[in-house]
């Protein structure tokens, strides 16, 4: 869903007012908003138009990038189906949204870049096969993450850098195709791994995959580039300190400490700790001060301009609508992430399906978030539907559609209404998602526009972390107490303990269970209203409106 830089509100041909057109106009800061909008849509004249790729060499990058967004979205989505085989062979099913969790914080954060991240996530992903206990997993995937994350991120980066800016919308729309297949495939790909042969090629299945990105790398990106069209002498000198004197590692180190201090307080709470424990307790006030200090730093340096670039600038924190931008897909991603890494849980531990089935059932859910999304988007871009309305109706979408999934009884079939349920939640989570998204280069400055992009997608990533933490809490703290007045008390350890085959540990556990599902669920639905936060910052009174 791209900008409409004709519309009235956010026209690109405005002139620069006058001092007395200021004084007159009560819309004097929307103009300058739309002048900036224009802006950001120009092409930037100072970057040599010999620095786009072109033919073969822009066809590889692009299948590259298309690659590495195909890798790093199916490694969250296989994963889901295949979560129930690992654990059962690892053990620690109590631990499991680690596994998830640790992948996501790696998103915290141009050719030899590009490859070190994409070799870093191949080896690693080697590494996860080989793993013999969930703590080995949990660290190894951890790394992966990392690599994924800078992967993805510099990914993101080029895009915008390969081509023209009146040509971005047509390649990304190439490159949103693997984005869509890998989450229509994920889960159907897990499932049958872990259904037909070790769980262990859930992650070997990168290995080849990431040979060929390293491949596409190689031959596709020109060395140098984005400065190989310049003559040696006008390149700029890259060296490793030039480098890190750029990098805000220290700003890096807050920012993933607070969102670990506060994963790790939900992991573990209900299971090895309880509410009112100092563990918890002091694990949350940490995180909350590590908050603070991070904001505090990247105000400081952002006003200090100096060489060091912040990971979020202040301008992100003053400026509403980029604030809300982040804290939708906060909202969104979160919400995204646990409906995609518990629905096929439930299905395999409530309803007793196997992985491939509970793969395919959760295929409403992706379809209509990722195809269906696009598609509303499409419609309310022809009749120019206001970014933040589309923003609203998503969210009623998902709180409609979360609260009917919170409401699925316990049964060892699954009732074709739970398919309906996960359409309308999809539908919604896909129109917030692109909606939000959307609105990132008219928020962000131009020089801001690459770092937006990145921080969003930080932003979902940390939200699917931090939210897969707190349901894994609140399912713990239903199901944990109620499983042990049944008897069942070494469940922590395994799946099937956890009732897999569910018909073997009787109706009961498997009503607490889906009890446990639901109340995930029904969090979902809060966080869904939560999203009024993010609409109530992007309003205005001259909406954005999509092209």
């Amino acid at each position: 869903m791209a900008l409409d830089t004709n519309a009235p509100c956010a026209s690109a041909t405005l002139s620069p007012p006058t001092e007395s057109d200021v004084e007159k106009s009560p819309n004097h800061e929307m103009q300058q908003d739309a002048e900036q909008l224009a802006t950001n849509s120009e092409v930037d004249e100072s970057q040599d138009t010999g620095a786009y790729l072109h033919g073969m060499r822009l066809w590889l990058v692009v299948s590259l990038i298309s690659t590495v967004y195909f890798l790093t979205q199916v490694e969250i989505t296989i994963v889901t189906t295949s979560l129930v085989s690992i654990t059962n062979d690892v053990g620690g099913f109590d631990k499991a949204g680690w596994i998830m969790s640790a992948y996501l914080l790696g998103f915290v954060s141009r050719k030899p870049v590009f490859m070190f991240c994409i070799l870093l996530f191949t080896v690693f992903s080697g590494g996860c096969a080989a793993a013999k206990t969930l703590e080995q997993l949990i660290i190894l995937r951890a790394f992966q993450g990392v690599g994924g994350g800078g992967s993805y991120a510099v990914g993101s980066i080029m895009l915008l850098q390969i081509v023209p800016a009146n040509q971005i919308t047509r390649f990304a729309s190439y490159t949103g195709v693997a984005f869509i297949l890998a989450t229509v495939l994920g889960p159907v790909i897990g499932g049958v791994i872990s259904q037909n042969t070790t769980w262990r090629w859930v992650f070997l299945f990168n290995v080849p995959v990431g040979a060929f990105g390293l491949a596409l790398a190689f031959l596709g990106i020109p060395n140098g580039y984005p400065h190989h069209a310049s003559s040696a002498d006008k390149q700029p000198k890259v060296t490793l300190s030039t480098v890190t004197a750029r990098l805000d590692f220290f700003g890096c180190g807050l920012l993933l400490c607070a969102t670990l201090a506060f994963t790790s307080a939900f992991q573990e709470v209900n299971t090895e700790y309880s509410w009112d424990s100092a563990y918890f307790i002091v694990l949350l006030i940490v995180s909350v001060l590590l908050a603070v200090f991070l904001l505090i730093w990247e105000r400081y340096l952002t006003l200090r301009q100096g060489q060091r670039e912040p990971v979020l600038p202040w301008r992100f924190i003053v400026r509403r609508e980029m604030l809300g931008a982040m804290v939708g897909l906060f909202l969104v991603g979160g919400g995204m992430a646990v409906t995609t890494f518990q629905l096929p849980q439930r299905f395999q531990l409530v309803n007793g399906q196997h992985p491939v089935d509970a793969g395919v059932r959760i295929l409403p859910f992706g379809l209509c978030a990722s195809v269906g999304g696009m598609v509303i988007g499409q419609i309310f871009g022809k009749f120019k539907v206001p970014l933040v309305y589309a923003c609203i109706i998503g969210a009623l979408l998902q709180v409609l559609g979360y609260t009917l999934l919170g409401t699925v009884e316990a049964s060892a079939t699954i009732p074709a209404k739970q398919y309906g349920f996960e359409v309308i939640a999809g539908f919604g989570a896909g129109i917030s998602y692109l909606s939000l998204f959307a609105a990132v280069p008219f928020a962000a400055e131009k020089r801001d526009l690459a770092i937006g992009l990145g921080a969003t997608h930080q932003f979902r990533a940390m939200g699917g972390a931090v939210m897969i933490a707190i349901v894994t809490s609140i399912f713990n703290g239903h199901v944990v107490p109620g499983l042990q007045r049944l008897g069942l008390t070494d469940f922590s350890n395994s799946a099937t303990a956890h009732g897999q085959p569910t018909s073997d540990l009787g109706q009961d556990a498997r009503e607490i269970l889906s009890q446990g599902y639901n109340d995930q669920m029904f969090f979902l639905t809060a966080i869904s209203v939560a999203q009024a936060v993010p609409v109530l910052l992007m309003w205005r009174k001259n909406q954005i409106l999509p092209a």
